[in-house]
């Protein structure tokens, strides 16, 4: 089985250097109809990690750590223990351009301006979302104005919420350690520009529904994004939980919790998401192994698992072959790669080449 972790041949991965706080990365897609990037590392702990620090060093969310850890204590995992980094991703779907969210990923993508006789690039980070009744807005939206030690200015229902927690809140916040804007903010012309994508004061909630409605990135992050991106930059914000992808005619699955319409996330409906999953593979014969389709789409932990192959079927009809003519023999079973048992083919065109069902 051939496999999408030969970075050679599917991405050219450029790490920041590594005195840098996480491993923000660059990825040059090879061609437009690239849609997988990076790869899962496993890595041994020492004393003095926990898995928010390994979050933020390999530019994960910290709760996207936790849930493919789980037998892990995140804060003294110990030494020697084997963590998996969850460090390959889908594309979203739709145009590759400027910046995109996918809310129920918790991950932000940035695509810059393909230069002259140069191939594209995206750069992805972790992002959080809006919690509760605080919903980050879906839609297309674009960046209209940049700010440097921005104030923070409270709306009334934030002011009031932190007031009913007797927290009150000043009618305006200045740059320094108590700004939740951290020292850069991009502002949205979604919400009459109330909402933003900035840095934080609390890097440990990167990765969860905790802010209110803003997107929030680790400091670092939005210090390196911040100078990229002109105002007027289009910002698409998307709700996926359920993406896949072709490679080598292996149908790849990346399932997340999804995202509900007050951006807090619950135990998927696996049947709603093998929906998703029928949607996304369309007319392509594909031979999915539904039983383990089914298990990566309940766990929705966002690693990426290989649970089809693409199905091969007999010719399409044609001319009656002379009667002397041997008989075509039947189109061999798909070969299943290890772990993915052989299978039906499914779907429309599946359907199609067998003929009826008999009586």
């Amino acid at each position: 089985m051939k496999t999408m972790l030969n970075t050679k041949a599917y991405i050219v991965l450029l790490s920041m250097a590594l005195s840098a706080p996480s491993l923000a990365t660059v990825y040059v897609l090879s061609s437009p109809a690239q849609t997988v990037l990076g790869e899962d590392l496993r890595i041994q702990t020492v004393y003095e990690d926990t898995l928010y620090d390994l979050a933020r060093r390999y530019s994960l969310g910290s709760d996207e750590l936790i849930r493919v850890n789980a037998g892990l204590d995140p804060w003294i995992p110990g030494a020697g223990k084997t963590v998996l980094i969850p460090g390959r991703h889908i594309l979203p779907s739709g145009p590759r351009e400027g910046i995109v969210v996918n809310i129920a990923e918790h991950r932000l993508y940035y695509y810059p301006r393909p230069r002259r006789h140069h191939p594209q690039q995206v750069i992805t980070y972790p992002v959080s979302i809006g919690k509760m009744d605080w919903r980050t807005p879906l839609g297309e939206t674009q960046v209209i104005a940049k700010q440097k030690n921005p104030w923070w200015t409270p709306t009334e229902s934030v002011r009031a919420e932190h007031a009913r927690n007797g927290d009150p809140l000043p009618a305006r916040v200045p740059p320094g350690p108590d700004n939740p804007l951290g020292d850069r903010a991009l502002r949205l012309a979604a919400g009459n520009g109330t909402y933003l994508i900035h840095g934080t004061n609390n890097p440990i909630a990167v990765g969860l529904a905790v802010t209110h409605g803003c997107i929030r990135m680790y400091p670092e992050d939005i210090e390196a994004l911040f100078p990229e991106i002109p105002v007027g930059t289009k910002v698409r914000i998307v709700n996926e939980p359920v993406k896949v992808a072709w490679v080598d005619g292996e149908l790849l699955l990346e399932a997340h919790p999804p995202v509900d319409a007050q951006g807090q996330s619950y135990e998927p409906d696996v049947e709603k998401f093998a929906e998703l999953l029928r949607q996304a593979v369309g007319d392509t014969t594909v031979a999915i192994h539904w039983d383990y389709a089914r298990e990566v789409l309940a766990r929705a932990d966002g690693v990426l698992a290989t649970v089809g192959l693409e199905a091969e079927l007999p010719a399409a009809a044609g001319p009656a072959p002379p009667v002397e003519a041997p008989a075509t023999p039947a189109a061999p079973a798909a070969t299943a790669a290890p772990g993915v048992p052989t299978v039906a083919p499914v779907g429309p065109a599946a359907v199609t080449a067998a003929g009826p069902a008999p009586p």
